[in-house]
């Protein structure tokens, strides 16, 4: 039995609280995810998948309910160890690839392993690796600007992968990309994660996406639902 990298027990969550217009976004999210698991969540716009993320993802906190991450229980850590936690055990990617418009690629993926540690020499080979890995490897010194949407996005995959995490979150990767460049990106992702053995949720409205997953879980009323 493979180990249990994200456990969601409980969660809820709830906005304009002790309001006439409360919003219940959540409402007892059970969610466990193994390791090299990867899973898709579908929902639409505004039914809390991003809040959900969030969550799990440690940049939120829940109303009531348990975050555990490769066994560690979250409730109640104060921000550095939360901190710490997302450095090393979590990458994100959003729809919006949110490089820095003035460091090259190379420098995108470097940045956040010196953050927590790295040797510059070590994080220049590790990026390097990563960029070989997804396809644009010669495109190293070139900055966003000059990147097409597709490889922006990838550079985006290469930097939450850079400290080797153990846990991805995506909140819609190829949301902003055309139907084909979308589906040469997510495969990327997919070789990506496939290939360092990561566990994933992936957040996305592509029912032929969600589909190539290990297993589809679906957000209703705050709520999960199996495929």
């Amino acid at each position: 039995m493979s180990e249990i990298v994200l456990r969601l027990s409980g969660i809820t969550k709830a906005y304009n609280r002790a309001a006439p217009n409360e919003v219940n976004v959540l409402r007892g999210i059970d969610l466990e995810v193994g390791t090299g698991e990867v899973v898709a969540l579908v929902a639409p716009s505004g039914a809390g998948k991003s809040t959900l993320l969030h969550i799990a993802g440690l940049l939120d906190t829940p109303d009531a309910g348990k975050v555990e991450i490769t066994g560690q229980d979250m409730t109640g850590r104060g921000d550095r160890q939360r901190t710490k936690v997302r450095r090393s055990d979590v990458g994100f990617i959003y729809q919006f690839h949110h490089l820095l418009p003035e460091f090259s690629a190379l420098e995108n993926i470097v940045l956040p392993q010196l953050a927590n540690g790295v040797s510059k020499a070590a994080a220049e080979a590790r990026a390097q690796e990563l960029l070989d890995r997804v396809g644009i490897a010669e495109r190293a010194d070139h900055r966003p600007a000059a990147l097409s949407g597709g490889e922006q996005q990838r550079v985006a995959f290469c930097r939450a992968l850079a400290n080797g995490p153990k846990l991805l979150l995506a909140d819609e990767p190829t949301g902003n990309l055309d139907p084909g460049t979308s589906d040469q990106v997510f495969a990327a992702l997919m070789d990506l994660v496939r290939g360092t053995g990561l566990s994933a949720v992936i957040a996305t409205h592509n029912l032929d996406l969600a589909a190539r997953m290990d297993r589809q879980i679906r957000l209703d009323a705050g709520q999960l639902v199996a495929d």
